[in-house]
């Protein structure tokens, strides 16, 4: 079970029924076999899914700066990470020691709003203006500014709001603006003042985790089963669960959506795998999406509307397209803005970088061929199973259903991939989720 909390749910969310509802009622798999498959997932404890590799969950500090948290994720090869509290001590109280996940996402969010401020600092001349500083100034060009919830965090944007109102800068100029077209205005000058001036470059982890994420932190005891871990990845959407050990404090797992996929294509051979995974995608009513739902980004778009189109619909991933037939040229994901952060020589010319440039340079740095990977594709033929060995062997995390003409016609998720394998008992919402259902309904 989930980790036990006095306050318990009575109702579910209409937002997590919608999808998942909509989903089964376009499954043809017959009644019997869905029972079975959620029975035995219901009798899988947690601790018998494989630990992460090395063994060993990464983690990040709460005083690490986020240059520095991308520079781990980057390196580990890995999405998101647990954040620990180094003013924890010795508590013995998991509530204590983690603040929260950091990923890609969060990370996204601050450098989409940091770039307007940067914009903002530049056209007052510079972020640490003469005479300005963190104190009654800052604060009230941030109200001057209209600077309120997660852009008025402490120490991000006091110097540059600061410099702005010391400046003269009218509201009309900054954050009045989207990020995307504001940061192509900076050119160079972006870098600078976002991984190289105060107070950018010192911002950390601490201060960007709870205005910025996307998710809940919502672990899972070694002791849950494996029902609420799929299930909580798929229709309550979460992309990580935390495991963590009764009476411990320290997380000993990190199951993600890709590693149950993962394991999921490890089932290959077994009859239960093999009665769905030999279905097409379309009996499975996959895509789930209609084309005009898919959301895409063409190729002469910029690179930072692409980012704030993720944001703004907290997906992934997005498909690059050109022209009105939506013929799929490529793919950029949420994890691409480690790039931009940790390859700034690539990027110095900021001003008029598209997705396509973005893409090529890229590709030119880490691929031996130097041109552009081709997106990953399927046809609406394809069975489930060949898309579970897709999404696993490439270790991508969505792959996207072209017609006989490279035309898009869906995309198909991790999400997807473990929702055709499960649906939700009446019964387990109350009686397995416990504190996990009710943390993620506040958020």
């Amino acid at each position: 079970m989930a980790q036990e909390q006095e306050c318990r749910p009575n109702t579910k969310d209409s937002k997590f029924d919608t999808y998942f509802e909509t989903i089964q009622s376009r499954k043809k798999l017959p009644e019997t076999l869905q029972e079975s498959l959620t029975d035995a997932f219901a009798k899988i404890p947690v601790s018998s899914f494989p630990k992460v590799p090395g063994g060993k969950v990464i983690e990040i500090s709460a005083d690490s700066s986020v240059g520095e948290a991308v520079k781990i994720l980057s390196e580990s090869n890995i999405l998101a990470a647990p954040v620990k509290d180094p003013n924890a001590g010795t508590s013995s109280d998991w509530r204590n020691r983690y603040l929260g996940i950091i990923d890609y996402s969060a990370i996204i969010l601050w450098v989409l709003e940091s770039a307007e401020l940067a914009a903002i600092a530049i056209s007052a001349g510079t972020a640490t203006a003469a005479g300005v500083g963190a104190g009654t100034i800052g604060t009230l060009g941030a109200l001057a500014l209209g600077v309120t919830g997660p852009a008025a965090i402490a120490g991000l944007t006091a110097a540059a709001v600061g410099a702005a109102v010391a400046g003269g800068v009218a509201a009309d100029k900054g954050l009045g603006k989207d990020a995307p077209l504001a940061a192509a205005n900076l050119g160079e000058d972006f870098y600078k003042v976002l991984l190289e001036e105060e107070p950018f470059k010192s911002t950390t982890v601490r201060s960007i985790l709870r205005s910025y994420r996307w998710a809940p932190f919502v672990p899972v005891a070694t002791n849950s089963v494996m029902l609420t871990v799929l299930l909580l990845l798929s229709k309550y959407r979460l992309r990580n669960v935390p495991v963590i050990e009764p009476g411990k404090p320290d997380i000993v797992n990190f199951i993600t959506q890709s590693a149950v996929v993962q394991g999921l294509e490890g089932c290959r051979g077994r009859d239960w795998f093999d009665c769905i995974a030999d279905r097409s995608i379309s009996f499975l009513g996959l895509p789930f999406m209609s084309p005009e739902e898919v959301i895409c980004i063409q190729s002469n778009e910029l690179v930072l509307e692409a980012f704030k189109l993720m944001r703004d619909n907290q997906i992934g991933g997005l498909p690059v397209i050109e022209g009105a037939k939506k013929k799929i040229v490529g793919n950029i994901s949420i994890r691409d803005i480690r790039f931009l952060l940790l390859r700034t020589e690539l990027f110095s010319n900021f001003r008029k970088l598209t997705v396509n440039d973005f893409m090529n340079k890229i590709a030119a740095a880490t691929q031996e061929t130097g041109k552009i990977a081709r997106p990953i594709t399927c046809k609406p033929d394809a069975t489930l199973g060949s898309v579970i060995h897709t999404l696993s062997s490439q270790s991508i995390h969505r792959i996207y259903a072209v017609n006989e003409q490279e035309e898009l016609v869906g995309v198909i998720t991790l999400r997807d991939v473990i929702s055709c394998f499960i649906n939700e008992p009446s019964y387990h919402f109350d009686d397995y989720y416990g504190f996990a259902a009710n943390e993620m309904l506040n958020h």
